[in-house]
């Protein structure tokens, strides 16, 4: 099969490999349609890192079933479906109950299979599958990873009607946040430094949009809860902008408030200053929210796709870019210069 590979430069090579073969008789074959290039993705772009060098990268995705194991009653040959790629180890504690999204060998576990989206062929656990409804394109499907981390950190974050809510960040997991915010009730404001960004979150309901390099998102925020702050705020941005983002986030919410951080931190010990006497006086709490797994008695992955098929989530104009696998170093360069181009969900058609 065709598949791009990391390089030791940190960017990809499209060539053949070998299509993955059935682990058991539980799992399917998939043939990738659509993957998508997330926050995560893009900060390991040109980048040298030994341990991904020659992988298949890649864990947004949707596709049709090939082959399917002699005990998977779930889905079918021939049906188009969507694949949860957070896949712990199925044997530790937290996978047994149902946090598998904080298994100790999550990636491990998920990069030797389901992380394999830049690849025409994966293969995935039945448990881990999901039909697609016909109106759901592949592309608006691996969405649906994105779209989860969003409501995982909506359910910590404990989001309700009325709720006053900044947003920091404007990429897909931001404008995410934003859209499940605005479908629970809440006024959202949405902090991105990007215009063309913060005009789509405009179109998808944003109340206030904050440009920080020409306004002041604490004026803002203060003038849309009454001089209050924020209930929540959400961290989206992530990476090199969490030194900035965080103390800003402490800033914007208000005493007894919630700062929930979505955007992924780099490995390594980071130093963050903030005002810890502020933050402890105020009872600020700050929830850290990693991937998603299971809310109550459902699978939130199941959730979103469900919100989606009902027509309560706005997807589709998200999709800014489509690349196919041979122009995938183009299509990371175009996510990287999101303020020229205006990418906001780039999807790799294969």
């Amino acid at each position: 099969m065709k598949a791009a590979l990391k390089t030791a430069e940190g960017t990809f090579e499209v060539c053949e490999v070998e299509q993955p073969e059935l682990p058991g008789d539980d799992w399917v074959l998939i043939r990738v349609r659509a993957a998508g290039i997330c926050g995560t993705d893009l900060r390991h772009w040109r980048k040298h890192e030994h341990d991904l060098e020659g992988h298949i990268m890649g864990h947004e995705l949707a596709g049709d079933v090939v082959v399917v194991g002699e005990s998977v009653r779930n889905v079918a040959v021939g049906d188009r479906v969507v694949v949860e790629t957070v896949l712990g180890c199925g044997r530790c504690d937290y996978c047994r109950g149902g946090r598998y999204n904080i298994c100790p060998d999550l990636y491990a576990t998920r990069t030797k299979t389901v992380s394999r989206a830049y690849g025409q062929f994966l293969v995935a656990p039945a448990s881990h599958v999901y039909t697609l409804p016909d109106h759901i394109s592949f592309e608006e499907a691996a969405l649906i990873d994105t779209l989860s981390v969003c409501l995982h950190a909506q359910h910590l974050s404990g989001l309700t009607i009325n709720h006053r809510v900044a947003v920091i960040g404007a990429g897909p997991i931001g404008l995410g946040t934003l859209i499940l915010a605005k479908a629970s009730g809440a006024d959202v404001m949405i902090v991105d430094p990007v215009q063309t960004s913060l005009r789509l979150a405009q179109e998808l309901g944003a109340d206030v949009t904050i440009n920080p390099d020409t306004d002041d998102p604490e004026s803002a925020v203060l003038a849309m809860t009454g001089g209050r702050g924020a209930d929540i705020v959400f961290e989206c941005a992530g990476g090199a902008a969490m030194p900035t983002t965080l103390p800003l986030a402490t800033r914007l919410v208000r005493r007894g408030g919630k700062v929930v951080l979505i955007g992924g931190f780099d490995p390594g010990t980071i130093q963050i200053g903030l005002e810890w006497q502020r933050i402890q006086m105020s009872e600020i709490q700050i929830i850290p929210s990693a991937s998603f797994a299971w809310h109550g008695l459902d699978k939130e992955q199941g959730e979103v796709l469900e919100l989606i098929g009902k027509g309560r989530l706005n997807v589709a104009r998200l999709i800014t870019h489509r690349f196919p696998l041979d122009r995938i170093n183009e299509a990371f360069n175009c996510g990287e210069d999101k303020a020229q181009t205006g990418a906001v969900f780039i999807a790799i058609e294969m």
